[in-house]
């Protein structure tokens, strides 16, 4: 992929009384071993944050903790819930999970850990839109077949199987169900991961123009640093479970200022 600048998807440069997350000293060991360790950081409406690194630096545990999946040792993850900021894992499990179908949405590397494979395309957008207390039929299948529509994917299919579809289209489905139900936040794990070049490519349009159009917030983590460039207004960059760098993500990648950043941006520039 292009190395090519980009403007900013949505930085947004009117102040908020508050972020839409904020992490307060995160930090998740397994045994001895460092996951994340002292994570501070929070992301603000409209802002595209991306997390990168090498395998095994930490992102995805830190992704994980973010969005409820794996619960940190210490630390507070903070969510905008409305009208005031609350800690997710101070809650009860129930809670938590409301908070979240409410709030956040997460987009996997693997689009079948986020779909129901044996339930049909129109099927997997109609779940989200239930659990926002939508009943009526007529609307639930006219807005799944619009949001078919705008994931590129003919709505004629809207009763075809996931399994029937490419690995680029069950993604694309994975994000209209995600986006549909109206998060304030979405994570994603290396979203356009073991895709073709040419497939990641319209992805990464699409994903741009519809958080661009939405106004949404999205953490976005990966290790290929052409995707942060074209998704991300500010990066954080991480090694052995820290974040080493910060920044806006042009800055970042054209003149980074740590050891480790310097060595990831040569590695991708050889």
């Amino acid at each position: 992929m292009s190395e090519t600048h980009h403007t900013p998807i949505q930085l947004n440069a009117t102040l908020s009384a508050q972020p839409i997350l904020r992490s307060v000293g995160l930090s998740r060991f397994y045994g001895s071993r460092i996951g994340c360790s002292e994570i501070d950081f929070s992301i603000w409406p409209g802002e595209v944050l991306g997390i990168v690194g090498e395998s095994g630096s930490g992102k995805s545990t830190l992704l994980r903790c973010l969005a409820g999946l794996d619960s940190p040792t210490s630390g507070q993850v903070l969510i905008d819930d409305t009208t005031h900021m609350v800690d997710l894992y101070n809650l009860g499990i129930a809670q938590r999970r409301a908070l979240m179908r409410k709030h956040l949405g997460i987009v996997h590397q693997n689009p079948r850990d986020g779909l129901r494979m044996k339930v049909s395309a129109g099927g997997n957008i109609a779940e989200r839109l239930l659990d926002q207390g939508i009943r009526n039929y007529g609307h639930i299948r006219s807005n799944a077949k619009e949001w078919l529509s705008r994931v590129e994917i003919d709505p004629e299919r809207i009763d075809d199987m996931p399994l029937r579809f490419s690995g680029g289209m069950q993604q694309r489905l994975q994000i209209a169900r995600v986006l549909i139900s109206d998060p304030k936040l979405v994570f994603m794990d290396e979203p356009t991961g073991g895709l073709d070049v040419s497939v990641q490519a319209k992805l990464l349009d699409m994903i741009r123009n519809l958080v661009r159009e939405l106004n949404i917030s999205v953490i976005v983590v990966t290790h290929d640093l052409a995707v942060a460039r074209l998704l991300t207004d500010r990066l954080m960059v991480m090694k052995d479970g820290y974040v080493v760098e910060t920044g806006l993500t042009d800055q970042v990648l054209d003149d980074p200022q740590h050891a480790y950043t310097q060595l990831l941006t040569s590695a991708v520039l050889v």
